[in-house]
């Protein structure tokens, strides 16, 4: 599994419910760009129209050697998912005011491009607070056994 791009801030910013591995429909031009890693996820999310998923704000570069003139970088892409999967998805995004992320991008054992997605609940100010705080007081506890 070689991965291409993460979302490092999505454990920060959201508590992660759910993971689910989708596939992503993409041009040829833009898997060859993906398999030299210049592609982002950082600020993208994923949201439902007409009952399906689309990627939005996913970058990713254009292939120096691809012939395409009119290439969008930041074009919507179609997430693919079982039918009971995504309706499973569609009804806990409409129910439960959830979110749903993409956590990182990757090529499976097969070479296919693959997604993690992540059903999420977004943090509040203070949790994000806590968080910190308590992995600092966990370094520092190992600091002071390591030491003892």
């Amino acid at each position: 599994m070689k991965i291409i791009a993460q979302n490092k801030k999505a454990r920060h910013d959201y508590i992660i419910l759910e993971k689910i591995e989708a596939g992503i429909v993409l041009t040829g031009s833009e898997i060859k760009s993906l398999r030299i890693n210049t592609g982002s996820i950082k600020e993208s999310y994923v949201s439902e129209k007409k009952g399906e998923l689309w990627l939005i704000n996913c970058y990713i570069k254009k292939y120096l050697s691809s012939n395409e003139n009119n290439y969008d970088p930041l074009r919507e892409k179609k997430v693919l998912l079982k039918k009971k999967e995504l309706n499973n998805l569609i009804g806990n995004i409409q129910k439960k005011g959830n979110s749903l992320i993409p956590i990182s991008m990757y090529f499976n054992e097969k070479g296919v491009a693959k997604m993690l997605l992540g059903l999420a609940k977004g943090k509040k100010k203070y949790d994000k607070r806590e968080a910190i705080k308590s992995r600092e007081w966990n370094l520092k506890k190992e600091r002071i056994q390591k030491y003892k």
